[in-house]
């Protein structure tokens, strides 16, 4: 049982992908109650029967826009004797996929592409192994390559993965590892390889953390303008990388306060927002926040080290660019990330580029400028479907 679930796009895409694969899925679906804005709506409790039917007849699955969906569904769908087709909406297929179908092709599955690495690909005929295999994957690529890798290690006998060059996503591999191990694999993760032993996944209750990623828009919201906001159920226990971008407000000025019931970021008004010179790789999520934090600001901020965002749902550096350019803000693009300097903003009509982060963060420009509108507003369904409401209830904007 699986509680604390958000009702995001990226959910629903996961469950009916799982459904068709042959898994018990029930959910039960209900808003969040308590006005702490620290997510999505919640979908309260979730089941989840498995195994999948590994003998199940072809089947198509269709991951949207949900690039994590469509990468963990892949691997798990090349368990399955027949083959299974993984597509997505039209960003979604523009996106690099090459090296997660290497990796399954070199644990022996069957692999497909017509697009060279793209959705859709047909998958299949992965078996157990009486011995571990052992695979070489770049360190700076995806994190979710090798953690869909990683997810399906147990039921093929065990995996070890050798991480070659600098590993910027560590912190996600981790987050990975420690919930397979609650589900009761075996897994040791350091800096440079990855095992996972053969030892069974048992059934187990999982009540899944409030989302730093989300809370991020209200914090961001503390800093642009001033004032307090209190997210509940967030720990910091070092679980998500992107805890530490409360750190990050501290450092332009903020205060933070955690305590055992959530965590709570302020700013005097009469304490202005500093400029900062920061590598975001490990919480590259979050660059489009730190940008209009940023674009607040009353000196220069260089973001460094996320040239791999281009690929995410938007080009995040150069989309994001464009759009605070649109707003009045001197934006400068580089190779490995952001300069953004102290700007006057002006009123204007952004485009997310089918970006959910892109939407929520720039939306929060019209808390010091009200003339700036985000079209295309629907996109948010992608992660938090009730953001404008919640938004708009708990910090008045709109």
């Amino acid at each position: 049982m699986l509680r604390g679930v958000t009702d995001g796009d990226d959910t629903l895409r996961m469950v009916e992908g799982l459904r068709l694969l042959g898994a018990g899925v029930g959910r039960a679906i209900t808003t969040a109650s308590d006005a702490d804005h620290s997510g999505a709506a919640v979908a309260d409790p979730v089941s989840v029967h498995g195994p999948i039917d590994l003998d199940a007849a072809p089947v198509t699955v269709d991951a949207g826009l949900a690039g994590t969906t469509s990468r963990f569904l892949t691997a798990v769908s090349a368990l399955r004797r027949n083959p299974v087709v993984v597509t997505g909406g039209e960003s979604l297929r523009r996106r690099p996929m090459a090296q997660l179908h290497q990796l399954l092709r070199e644990l022996g599955a069957n692999v497909a592409s017509d697009t060279g690495g793209g959705l859709p690909v047909t998958v299949s005929g992965l078996v157990r192994s009486s011995n571990p295999r052992t695979l070489t994957a770049r360190g700076d690529v995806s994190s979710q390559f090798v953690s869909a890798v990683m997810m399906i290690a147990p039921c093929i006998g065990g995996v070890r993965v050798v991480l070659e060059g600098p590993v910027p996503s560590y912190g996600y591999l981790s987050m990975t590892a420690d919930v397979m191990t609650h589900f009761g694999a075996r897994v040791s993760v350091s800096k440079n390889e990855i095992v996972v032993g053969s030892e069974p996944y048992r059934a187990a209750d999982f009540d899944v953390p409030a989302d730093w990623s989300s809370a991020s828009y209200p914090f961001a919201a503390a800093a642009i303008v001033g004032g307090e906001v209190r997210v509940l159920r967030l720990r910091r226990d070092g679980a998500q990388p992107e805890e530490d971008f409360v750190t990050v407000l501290e450092k332009m000025g903020c205060s933070v306060r955690v305590d055992t019931h959530g965590v709570t970021v302020s700013r005097d008004t009469r304490q202005p927002l500093r400029g900062i010179d920061i590598d975001m790789s490990a919480m590259s999520d979050l660059v489009p926040t730190l940008a209009v934090v940023a674009a607040c600001a009353s000196t220069p901020t260089r973001i460094r080290g996320v040239g791999f965002i281009r690929h995410k749902e938007s080009d995040r550096l150069g989309d994001m660019a464009h759009e605070l350019r649109a707003c009045g803000v001197v934006a400068t693009e580089h190779d490995d990330g952001l300069t953004i300097e102290p700007s006057e903003l002006r009123g204007c009509t952004v485009r997310p580029h089918d970006d959910h982060r892109l939407a929520m963060s720039l939306a929060l420009l019209s808390l010091r400028e009200p003339g700036i509108a985000v079209d295309d507003a629907s996109v948010v369904a992608k992660s938090w479907p009730s953001y404008w409401t919640a938004m708009r209830e708990g910090l008045r904007i709109g």
